[in-house]
Order: structure tokens, then C-alpha cells, then sequence
């Protein structure tokens, strides 16, 4: 597999002629205004400093040196007076927490310096699993734009006692009257406070409780009460499976919350089995492009595609239709029926009756992947509860409205019926830690504190427990929505942390220590899962029902949460703006996707500007008579034919800094709840969409070999030299022969006898692309956020960054002419696998070469190699010549062009103080008109090294770490010392899928990947 493909990153590329071809060859795509960066923007406007003068007059000398070097601001600190006993200056405290923010739920550690967490993390050992937007939840912490700060009687500020005093007031009078009450929630998974919610019903009881998720999963609810009797989702150990059936299911996304540290486990190359992965979806999603194989289908199809599947495994005769991948659909019963009880089929189609089919096939299969013994508690909202809701508030009959964790005022589809029915009540109040659509609509807005500021709990399955503690004293005058709670209830205790604590004692310990809980963060009941018994299911009816909902049309629309935004709730968090989507590399935008084919007909293109940039045609879209206009459009490949997808969380304006105010509100199509529209047209709207794009930018120079992928049948053959089949290592010429690359060296060897030798492996096979360890790395090292113009225009700051590459069954130019393809029939040739590409994620940061080109060509010695392995930077040295990313092969250094910090050109967190509170203080916040990148994370790595010195110990096996090698929870990064036998990255970089990209040039990097196996499926 390795040798038959050629590796492409955009449409583009495809195209004869194509400006990529000459961008790969032009190493720096952007020019360079001199004139930007030597003064502030009054005095800009009148430069004309070129570079050349300005290299002339500094000089390659100490002195330019020098001159960067002063042009760091004093600061002045101010010491404790009386520093607090449990805290020492300059060392992190470590706490264990939980985030339950309504659609992300996990166990995390939380680091802090002086009172101020700085990083989130996942809690290893609660075996958590951590997203980007988990990464990111710490800096929301500190949006002083966004959030709400005192409580407030529209636009009067109120006290704590005024507001309680005058809500009872309502509510009592409500009450008395038997007037509904409608409290409508996120999704909580905490006992606790569904206790606290029972007890204010019982004091208020023409109050009800209705679940609402902006993003629903009520299908798979509805389903699962209907069949085993409680409202859950069913769980999946994806480490058991052998064969995985998903119809539009991004299980390694947000379906029901995610399941990629099972689903990774159970794909170990080195075990020599591995699951057999098919997905049929519309959408190119993280799951599909993970897949072994994927099928294009539209929604429609996938509709008909599980009622087939249902019938071609069990015999039946359900009503449906024939489908395109009829065929498809039949090998994968096959392959199901073959794996029995190894194999399950999932659905993200959010219909209880799809749901339901999904059930009996398992059922069928009597498979042991699906655990209903071990529901999940994550999405609890009821679509049906909140439609009617909707309508009865509209109508007038419902007397008093509390929200709390939820923004209907903005999520809902029929905005404009919640909107009209909140003004006639006669109590309104919105709890909200941010101060959004619907906050500023209520009668009353009570702040509530950010998770990171709270005590609380959750339950994410059945038995699996996570406690939540203050990482940090309140910021704003908030208070706990279950302190409010228990106020208006007029409950006896009104502490919150005592009735936690009280009920986690009688209901949760089992007499276990509380302390050890809270220390652990997390709790685990014995035997917490009970057998369940299953009620029978009408699949009958269910296909009846589901084939008539069903109407293919021509144009389908797929509605979805990008991996960086998720339902929108951090709209205002610049580092998830700036993070590329994994699949297309846009950040900045929501967009249209749209098939390569359907592009064609309707007339949509992304040309490529000769700096990289990207542009998109504009479309106006309507659903069901809802019409979005001028929605950019991205070509996508890879999405089916006939169906369209736009994902929700954008479009956001009540609080969100103007720079944030990007893309466009796709919650007026989630009509029902329903991720799936049918009867969608499309039609051309006028002018061009700029992009922040980094897709054709920071190329590796047009180079192959870039990735090498084998099947599961080469690896396990025996019979095959790693080194000459699917591993081939590099061959180079010398004294006219053909030589092992390493075998030849143009640098003396660095002695690295003596200490440690760090080193980083990827495994490409257990790398998602999540982009977990974008943001972590971000936080851990005030990496700055530029802004769309800066990241379209090529001056993105990440340090790590994540590849993605499409592959083509053509190899290269030389290859084609020898199968007789030239010109066109090239890129036919590569377009038509370009319908359903096969896609490879590859994490990309500095190499850590230990024969750095980057070394060798720096003017005033800013860049150097360390004793333990690290390419170091020293930046007041550094000058800004770039010379160093000219020769480094890999496109890894990013040139700090402008000031990011206390800059109101660039209005992010680091433009304010309460911003400027997340940034890690063992690391320098770089000046402009230097050089970064990725440190390995020294200041992590000395650390341990300092504290293990203290301790009188040597360090232990594994104990070395980076951010992104700790945010990562499927396991794909591994750092550690080579030099130490022990740790696990040593037998890693001498495992035989080990190897190093480009590495015919000879400069032994320290970052070494594992070649990604995918299981084809042969014999």
C-alpha cells in the first residue's frame, strides 16, 4: 500500500496548471512587510523601510542581537505580602475535577499558578477522554466579554438578596395560582443536582422539568427508554469488536460523546488484529475518514441502507428501497453475520425509529459491543418535551420560564415562536454564566460560575462518577444555579459543597472516603452495572414509520458540529476559532460542503490566491421554506453526491467580540431536532468568500514519501522485510551507489552517552486528528491567536499542527507516464478517487533534527542543539532572517511578524487582563519579529528533571511528558528518553514501523512516526 500512492492536500492540486504546483515551490508564500512591524500603524501608513535597508542598517552582528533584545518591556512584580502556607511561587498545583458543561462531559486535571488555571487535562486515571474544546473550556473561564457579572433586572443591576427576594415574590405568587413553570436544562448528568431539582418541584409543584440539548440526540434516547425502560444512551466498548458498521455515526466526533480511546484500543497493529471499520455517511467526518472503508451516502440512502442491512441479516422483508450501494450493503451483512457477536452497527440518524433498527440488529448479531447494563447519561434532552414546550409558551400557557445552561433564544429552530412567547410570561429568568440571546431577553439574568470556579458532580455512566471543585476563587459576583435552587426553595441547608458533600456520602461512597474522592476526582461504584432486560421491538412498524419520514430529494442536507465549536457555547473562545477543522483546515467559518460533482453543476469553485489564500462562491440555501443567505461554500472531497453539510455553532452575535462574529446560524434548519432536512435547494448567490485557510500553505515542498500506510495483511506477513516492502527505508546515492540514507552523514554525530535524550513517536494508526493537542499545546505555551486576515495570508502561529492528507492511487508524474496518463488524463485520473479519497492525519511540529539544517545556516547562533536532543531557540538572539525556516524542510517555524500581546490590532485573550490571566508563566510571551516553535515543552521536561532531583531519585519510566503527549488520550503521541531503556518510547523508535519523514536528507530527527495500518479486510 505504501508505494501505490500519491499523497494531495487540496482539490486544487488536482487541477493542470494549478497555482499549487508553483506555491510548493515557492518555500515562503507570503511577503514580507518590514514596513508592518517597525512602527505602530500611524507611522506605517508614511514608511517605506525596505528589508534590505533595514538588514543594512542593523547588520548581521551582536548589535542586531542586542537590539532585539531590548526591545522587551520592564515589569514590574509585585511580591505576597503574606504568601499563603499551601502555596509555593513558581510550582503548579494540580487539582482533579470534572467538566459537565451540558454537551461535553469528562474527569480532568487542572493546573494552576497562584491561584490561576492556566491548563486543563485529562484525568488518565479515570480513563477520561479529552477534546479540543475541553483544552480550550479554561480559557472561557476568562472571557470578560462574554460572561455575565452580576445579576441583572434587564439592564439595572440588582443585589443577590433583591433578586431572590423579588423572584420568590413571583413564584409563590405563580405557585398559589397554579400557573405553570417551565425549568428548562441542559443535559446534567449530576445526581446531585437533579435531587436539588426534585426538592424545588416538590416546593413549587406547578413546576416541570424539561431537558433541552441545542444539539439532540433524542432518537437514541427515546429509543434506548423504549426498549430497556430508562432514559440513556446504550454504551460501546469498540476495544471488543471485530467488525464496526456506522451509518453516519461520528463516534470518534460527538456521538454520544465520543468513543475513540476504545475504538483505538481495539486497533493495535501489534496485537496482529485489528476491528474492520466501514462507514456510510455523506459528510467526510473524523469517523469516516478513520474508516477502512467509507461509502458515500446521501441521507436518504442511509435510511434504506440500515432497513436493507436489518433485512439481509436476519431474512426479513422490512419495507425500503434499492440503493446505489445495494451491493455494498450486502458484503457488510456478510462481514457482519461472519463476525457475530464481534460485530455491531450504529447510526447517527437522530430518529427514534432508525435507533431502533439499530437495536434489533444488534440484537440480532447478539452482539457484545453494545452495553446496555452501562447506559451513558450524557444527552438526556427530549425533542418531543421541547417542541411542545415551544408551541404551549407561543400559545401563551405557560406562566413562568427559569433557562439555565441553555441558549434557546439562539438554538432553537422557530427562534422567532420562543422569542414571542417569553414576553408573555409573567416570570422569565435566564441562569447563565454567559450573558447571551436568551439572557438578554429575560426578565431576570443571574450569573453563574464557570466550572472551573464550582462544586459539582456528574454521572457519565452508570457508576462511573466525577467530582467538581474550584480551581480558583470566583471571579464575578456569581453564584451556583444549585445555591439558587435551594434559596428559592427555602431549603434548610443552603450551602452548596455541604449538600454535596452530604449527598455523596448517603447516595454515591458506599462509605468510601470523601476525601479520597474529591483528591481522585472521580469515583467508581462496584458492580454499579445490573442486567437489563429488553423489551421486544416492532421493527415493522419502525421501518413503516421511518420510510415514510424519509423524503429523498435531489439536494440533502446534513447538519453537524464542527470538531472545534461543537454546539456553539464557546463561540467566543478565540483559540477554537483559530483551530483548523480537521477535515477541510478552515478555521474561522462555518461553511457549505459540497461533492466535487455537484460543485460542477452548480457552478461553486475555491480558487487559490498566489499566496495560498482560499476563496469560496456564496450560496443561498433554503429548507422546508427557511432560507440562509450567502453561506460560503468549500468543495469538499468525499462528500456523497446529492447532499450538502453546514455545521451548527456559528453565526453567534450577543456578546461575542466583532472578531469572533464569524459564519452563519444554521439552527433555523434544525427543525425537530432533526440533523437530517430533506427538500433542500441550492442556488449561486454573487461575490467571493475569503477563507483562513492553511490547506495549500506550509507544504512540505511538493516531496512524497511524506506518509507510508500499510494493510494489516503486510504487517502480520512474516515473510516480509519491513525494510524493503512496506517500510522501505531511504535509499541515497553515494560513490555511485545506492545506499542507506543514515549510512551517509555531512555532520560530526553528537555525543549523547551521557543524560537524557529526548524523543517524540507519533502512531499515525492511533491518531484521530482531534486536535486535542493543538490546543493543549497552545495553552501550555502562549502560543498567540492572529486572527483570520493573519491566518489567511499564511502567519498562523500554531507550533503543532495536524496534516491532512488525501491519497490517490497514482503515485507520482513517472509513474502516470508509464500507465500511459499525461495532462488531463492525470487529473481525471486523481479526480475521480478524489469522489471518496482515502485520508491520513499526520501531526506535524518541529523535527528536533539532530543534524538540523536550521542550525547550520543561522546568521547570530539563535538556534542551537541541546544535549538532551531539543532544537532550542534563544529568541533576543534571533534577528528575524528566516534563514532557519528557508532550510528547514518540514515547514515548522512560524515567524512572529507582529506584537500579539497588549494589542488592540489583535483583540484576543491577550489583549486584556483577565485574558492574560491563562498564560503559563514559564514560558516567555514572544516579542515580534522572532522566530518560534515547538520546545518539545523544555520548561515540562526540566521540570521533571528539577523535581526528581529534589526528590534524590532518578526519573521514572514514562515520567517525562509534552502537552500534547499528555492531552492525547488514544495513546498516538509517546515521549520520553531513549536513554533510558525503560521508557516506552525507546522500544517505540526501534519498532519496526518506526520511521522518520524525509528521512533520505539525512538529519535524523527526534520525532519518530509509526506507519499507519489500516485493516482492508483481506484474507
Amino acid at each position: 500500500m505504501a508505494v501505490n500512492k500519491k499523497y494531495w492536500q487540496s482539490v486544487e492540486e488536482l487541477k493542470e496548471g494549478s497555482i499549487v504546483e508553483t506555491l510548493s515551490k515557492n518555500e515562503f508564500i507570503e511577503e514580507i512587510p518590514i514596513d508592518e512591524f517597525l512602527g505602530d500603524k500611524k507611522t506605517l501608513e508614511s514608511s517605506s523601510t525596505s528589508r534590505r535597508d533595514f538588514l543594512k542598517y542593523v547588520g548581521f552582528t551582536t548589535a542586531a542581537a542586542s537590539l532585539a533584545a531590548c526591545e522587551g518591556p520592564v515589569r514590574k512584580s509585585i511580591p505576597y505580602v503574606v504568601k499563603p502556607d499551601d502555596t509555593i511561587v513558581g510550582v503548579p498545583d494540580w487539582y482533579a475535577s470534572s467538566i459537565g458543561d451540558g454537551f461535553d462531559f469528562a474527569n480532568v486535571l487542572v493546573k494552576t499558578r497562584e491561584g490561576r488555571p492556566i491548563l486543563v487535562m485529562p484525568n488518565k486515571e479515570a480513563n477520561a477522554s479529552t477534546n479540543a474544546r475541553i483544552h480550550a473550556s479554561v480559557l472561557s473561564l476568562y472571557d470578560v466579554a462574554l460572561r455575565l457579572q452580576e445579576p441583572q433586572n434587564k439592564e439595572s443591576v440588582l443585589s443577590w438578596k433583591e433578586a431572590h427576594s423579588q423572584i420568590k415574590a413571583k413564584l409563590t405568587q405563580l405557585k398559589d395560582n397554579n400557573e405553570p413553570v417551565v425549568l428548562l436544562t441542559g443535559t446534567l448528568a449530576s445526581p446531585s443536582t437533579e435531587k436539588i431539582i426534585s426538592d424545588f418541584i416538590t416546593a413549587y409543584p406547578n413546576t416541570k422539568h424539561i431537558v433541552y440539548d441545542a444539539v439532540s440526540e433524542s432518537g437514541a434516547a427515546d429509543a434506548f427508554e423504549t426498549v430497556y425502560g430508562k432514559r440513556a444512551l446504550p454504551n460501546y466498548d469498540f476495544s471488543k469488536a471485530e467488525v464496526i458498521a456506522s451509518i453516519g455515526a461520528d463516534f470518534l466526533g460527538d456521538w454520544h460523546g465520543g468513543f475513540e480511546k476504545s475504538y483505538v484500543q481495539g486497533r493495535k497493529p501489534e496485537t496482529g488484529k485489528m476491528s474492520y471499520h466501514v462507514q456510510l455517511e455523506a459528510n467526510m467526518s473524523l469517523t469516516g475518514a478513520n474508516s477502512d472503508k467509507r461509502i458515500n451516502a446521501k441521507p436518504s440512502e442511509q435510511v434504506f441502507a440500515l432497513i436493507n442491512l436489518y433485512n439481509a441479516i436476519t431474512g426479513a422483508n422490512l419495507p425500503s428501497k434499492e440503493t446505489s450501494i445495494d451491493k455494498e450493503v450486502k458484503e457488510l451483512a456478510v462481514t457482519l453475520q461472519k463476525a457475530g457477536s464481534k460485530g455491531v452497527v450504529v447510526t447517527g440518524l437522530n430518529d427514534k425509529n432508525a435507533q431502533l433498527i439499530a437495536l434489533a440488529i444488534n440484537k440480532a448479531l447478539n452482539s457484545e459491543i453494545i452495553n446496555a447494563a452501562n447506559p451513558i447519561y450524557k444527552r438526556q434532552g427530549n425533542d418531543a418535551a421541547m417542541s411542545q414546550f415551544v408551541s404551549d409558551l407561543n400559545a401563551g400557557k405557560i406562566s413562568g420560564v427559569i433557562t439555565y445552561n441553555v441558549n434557546p433564544a439562539y438554538t432553537v429552530a422557530n427562534t422567532k415562536d420562543f422569542i414571542e412567547g417569553l414576553k408573555k410570561t409573567k416570570l422569565s429568568v435566564a441562569l447563565s454564566t454567559q450573558k447571551d440571546e436568551t439572557a438578554v431577553l429575560a426578565q431576570y439574568a443571574l450569573p453563574t460560575p464557570h466550572y472551573l470556579e464550582s462544586w459539582g458532580d456528574v454521572l457519565t455512566s452508570e457508576g462511573n462518577y466525577g467530582l467538581m471543585q474550584p480551581t480558583i476563587s470566583p471571579l464575578f459576583n456569581t453564584l451556583p444555579f444549585q445555591e439558587v435552587l435551594l434559596n428559592w426553595s427555602n431549603a434548610e441547608e443552603q450551602n452548596y459543597y455541604k449538600v454535596l458533600k452530604s449527598f455523596w456520602s448517603t447516595n454515591v461512597l458506599e462509605g468510601k472516603s470523601w476525601n479520597t474522592a474529591l483528591e481522585n476526582g472521580f469515583f467508581k461504584k462496584e458492580n454499579a452495572a445490573k442486567d437489563v432486560t429488553a423489551n421486544s421491538i416492532d421493527v415493522n412498524t419502525a421501518a413503516q414509520k421511518l420510510v415514510s419520514s424519509t423524503k429523498p430529494s435531489k439536494y440533502e442536507l446534513n447538519l453537524y458540529v464542527s470538531t472545534g465549536l461543537g454546539d456553539g457555547k464557546q463561540a467566543n473562545n478565540p483559540w477554537l476559532q483559530e483551530f483548523p477543522d480537521p477535515i477541510t483546515r478552515v478555521s474561522w467559518d462555518n461553511y457549505l460542503s459540497v461533492s466535487m460533482a455537484d460543485s460542477k453543476e452548480l457552478g461553486f469553485d475555491n480558487p487559490v490566491q498566489d499566496n495560498g489564500a482560499i476563496d469560496g462562491n456564496y450560496a443561498n440555501v433554503t429548507v422546508n421554506g427557511v432560507t440562509i443567505n450567502n453561506i460560503p461554500v468549500i468543495v469538499q472531497p468525499g462528500q456523497a453526491k446529492g447532499s450538502v453539510g453546514l455545521a451548527l455553532g456559528y453565526g453567534r452575535k450577543q456578546g461575542l467580540k466583532k472578531e469572533m462574529q464569524v459564519g452563519v446560524n444554521a439552527y433555523p434548519f434544525l427543525i425537530d431536532g432533526n440533523n437530517v432536512q430533506y427538500n433542500v435547494s441550492i442556488e449561486k448567490a454573487s461575490g467571493w468568500h475569503q477563507f483562513a485557510c492553511p490547506q495549500v500553505q506550509k507544504t512540505i515542498a511538493g516531496r512524497h514519501d511524506i506518509l507510508k500506510v500499510a494493510s494489516l495483511k503486510e504487517v502480520n506477513d512474516k515473510n516480509l522485510d519491513p525494510k524493503h516492502t512496506w517500510n522501505k527505508e531511504a535509499e541515497v546515492s553515494y560513490d555511485h551507489k545506492e545506499v542507506e540514507a543514515k549510512s551517509v552523514d555531512l555532520w560530526d554525530p553528537h555525543n549523547r552517552d551521557l543524560g537524557h535524550h529526548f524523543n517524540l513517536s507519533i502512531d499515525l494508526t492511533s491518531c484521530t486528528g482531534c486536535g486535542a493537542c493543538v490546543i493543549a499545546c497552545h495553552a501550555e505555551n502562549n502560543v498567540p491567536v492572529v486572527g483570520k486576515h493573519e491566518v489567511r495570508v499564511g502567519r498562523d502561529m500554531h507550533w503543532l499542527r495536524i496534516d491532512r492528507y488525501y491519497s490517490s492511487k497514482v503515485e507520482t508524474r513517472e509513474e502516470a507516464v508509464k500507465m500511459g496518463l499525461e495532462r488531463g488524463d492525470l487529473f481525471d485520473a486523481l479526480e475521480n478517487s478524489a469522489e471518496n479519497p482515502t485520508v491520513t492525519f499526520q501531526p506535524m511540529m518541529c523535527q528536533h533534527c539532530n543534524h538540523a539544517p536550521c542550525e547550520t545556516v543561522c546568521p547570530v547562533a539563535a538556534t542551537s542543539h541541546g544535549r538532551q536532543g531539543q532544537n532550542q531557540m534563544a529568541y533576543n538572539r534571533c534577528v528575524g532572517t528566516r534563514y532557519c525556516a528557508n532550510n528547514c524542510p518540514y515547514r515548522v517555524r512560524r515567524f512572529n511578524w507582529f506584537k500579539y500581546a497588549e494589542n488592540k490590532e489583535f483583540d484576543f485573550n491577550m489583549n486584556n487582563e483577565y485574558g492574560r490571566m491563562v498564560l503559563n508563566p514559564d514560558v516567555v510571551v514572544r516579542s515580534r519579529g522572532v522566530m518560534e516553535k515547538c520546545s518539545m515543552c523544555i520548561q515540562m521536561t526540566q521540570a521533571t528533571i528539577l523535581k526528581a532531583k529534589r526528590e534524590k531519585r532518578p526519573v521514572n519510566k514514562d515520567e517525562f511528558q509534552t502537552a500534547c503527549s499528555s492531552a492525547c488520550t488514544t495513546g498516538a503521541m509517546v515521549f520520553g528518553d531513549v536513554n533510558n531503556e525503560e521508557d516506552t518510547v525507546a522500544s517505540l523508535k526501534e519498532d519496526r514501523r518506526a520511521f522518520h519523514v524525509l528521512d533520505y536528507l539525512g538529519i535524523k530527527p527526534n520525532v519518530v512516526y509509526q506507519v499507519k495500518v489500516k485493516n482492508t479486510n483481506e484474507v
